[in-house]
């Protein structure tokens, strides 16, 4: 149906105000890095050599997509650190991954987990708009939080075979009690066909004891009820990439002892 006013169309088309362009939606990607342990025995300064090299790559892909840096060292025993990157083309996710292993640091990577999703708004959030509204948001904007909790999340087949109405009802609980927790921000995002989940959690917070709280909360709400699964559950420290490598232990611990 034509959505112009009357008085639109009595205006000369060189007079019209050009339609806003839509914002585009972002893919996004959360990998998770593990090292080999032959990496920790080469002589120090090679690896120095190939931290700076790999840390390089980052910064310039920084330069045409969302990358942000995380450890897992002493959170995770599976894993050791997280790139979180997002851009407007899947292509760009293909040539970070590509850039990042033709690096010598990428010889002794393995992605141990990978997750795949796109922004997209919410259904759930007509009852509840705010400036800054989480479900509206189709561009990532991490914060500045010291931590980040991620996981992948797969609802019950059961949960689609309700009506809009009662799975709006359950998802005013479950946001009225995400809103107890201001120090505490979510970021959505959607993996319907994509990939293996169906969503892919990360809340951002400077306070874990709020995360805590909030996901001990959430299990009391009726929407929980109809989880298939929240698994594996990653607790990660935003770093520099920099930090983040120095944080594998690149400097013997010798050196380390030796400097107190």
């Amino acid at each position: 149906m034509d959505q112009q006013t009357p008085y639109e169309h009595a205006m000369p088309p060189e007079q019209q105000a050009p339609a806003a362009a839509p914002k585009k939606r972002q893919f996004t990607r959360f990998a998770f890095f593990k090292v080999a342990p032959e990496w920790r025995r080469l002589p120090a300064e090679e690896r120095e050599q190939q931290k700076r090299e790999f840390a390089e790559v980052v910064e310039h892909l920084r330069e045409q997509m969302m990358v942000q840096s995380y450890s897992t060292m002493g959170t995770r025993g599976d894993c050791d650190f997280l790139l979180w990157m997002a851009g407007p083309e899947l292509d760009v996710l293909q040539e970070a991954a590509t850039r990042l292993f033709t690096t010598a640091f990428g010889q002794y990577l393995t992605i141990v987990y990978s997750y795949l999703a796109m922004t997209k708004r919410s259904i759930y959030i007509e009852n509840h708009s705010h400036p800054g509204q989480e479900g509206a948001r189709l561009h990532l904007r991490p914060t500045k939080a010291k931590y980040l909790f991620v996981y992948p999340f797969v609802k019950q087949r059961r949960w689609y075979e309700m009506s809009k109405a009662v799975r709006q009802a359950m998802m005013d609980e479950h946001i009225e009690i995400g809103h107890r927790f201001p120090s505490v921000r979510l970021n959505t995002t959607y993996s319907f066909g994509l990939d293996d989940q169906e969503f892919v959690v990360a809340f951002e917070t400077n306070m874990p004891e709020d995360f805590l709280q909030l996901v001990m909360d959430l299990r009391e709400s009726q929407a929980s009820a109809y989880t298939e699964r929240d698994t594996p559950i990653f607790t990660c420290q935003h770093m520099s990439i920099a930090e983040a490598l120095e944080a594998l232990g690149g400097v013997p611990a010798r050196v380390a002892l030796g400097s107190r």
